[in-house]
């Protein structure tokens, strides 16, 4: 993906292919890498795919909240001259997109959710992060996914250096409570716009319950499972995912 990669003004996103507008948001402690196989998939598939990079630790301290994330991805969609786009959010990207189309919702088209937050965040506990502590960010990584393995040491190491740096550990905590305090229960009826919600069935972090609450709550959604599968299922079943998902754009005239 790094070839794809670019920086415009106060954006760095990857970009590829051409088509209906694809805008993927990746999670709290994830990256553009997260959904590498799916940006090389649909982008082919005759989708403009982009993945902007989230200031997740750029931002003043005061608007490091979903609010002014979702205002991020405006201002990017406006400076890219997009319209009616299919956001596609795993965790709190999820949740970003649909903060989004709640505010915007003329520039979406159509919601893609893989295990988001916005109903329900699981607490971290009151000894999250523990700093120094390798090993114990090491489990805490694992957790995310049915398969431990899939947390490479690469990966671990970049979580262990998000929560040893003093500024991006408050930063990350900060757009927790702010996730917490932006619950999206009672606006989730009034999003009309076409959901796919594509979720682990050992998903730990936004268990199986959330998924159907999601169901339940957006009048306009299909539900679909991925066994064997935690938290990032783009990740850890990335064939299957982007089968399902082309699937249901294929249903959906996407």
């Amino acid at each position: 993906m790094t070839e794809s990669l670019k920086t415009e003004g106060e954006f760095t996103y990857a970009e590829a292919g051409e088509g209906r507008s694809l805008i993927i948001l990746h999670g709290l402690m994830g990256a553009l890498s997260n959904f590498d196989e799916t940006f090389q998939y649909f982008s082919k598939k005759g989708y403009r795919v982009l993945i902007p990079e989230l200031p997740l630790y750029t931002l003043p301290l005061l608007k490091t909240n979903v609010k002014h994330l979702a205002k991020f991805i405006h201002e990017f969609i406006k400076f890219k001259g997009l319209e009616k786009v299919t956001l596609l959010g795993n965790s709190l990207g999820g949740h970003i997109a649909l903060y989004y189309t709640k505010h915007y919702p003329e520039d979406v088209h159509s919601l893609v959710l893989t295990g988001s937050s916005g109903l329900y965040e699981k607490a971290m506990g009151d000894t999250y992060p523990k700093r120094g502590n390798y090993e114990y960010i090491e489990q805490k990584t694992r957790d995310v996914f049915y398969d431990p393995a899939i947390a490479s040491k690469e990966l671990v190491d970049e979580v262990y250096g998000i929560v040893n740096n003093r500024i991006t550990v408050l930063k990350t905590l900060t757009i927790a409570k702010s996730a917490i305090r932006h619950n999206m229960a009672d606006d989730l009826p009034n999003m009309k716009q076409p959901t796919c919600l594509i979720w682990g069935k050992q998903d730990s972090v936004t268990p199986p319950d959330v998924a159907n609450d999601f169901h339940k709550l957006l009048p306009n959604s299909d539900l679909f499972w991925i066994d064997k599968c935690g938290h990032a299922a783009m990740m850890e079943k990335p064939k299957e995912f982007n089968q399902i998902l082309e699937s249901w754009f294929s249903s959906r005239n996407i």
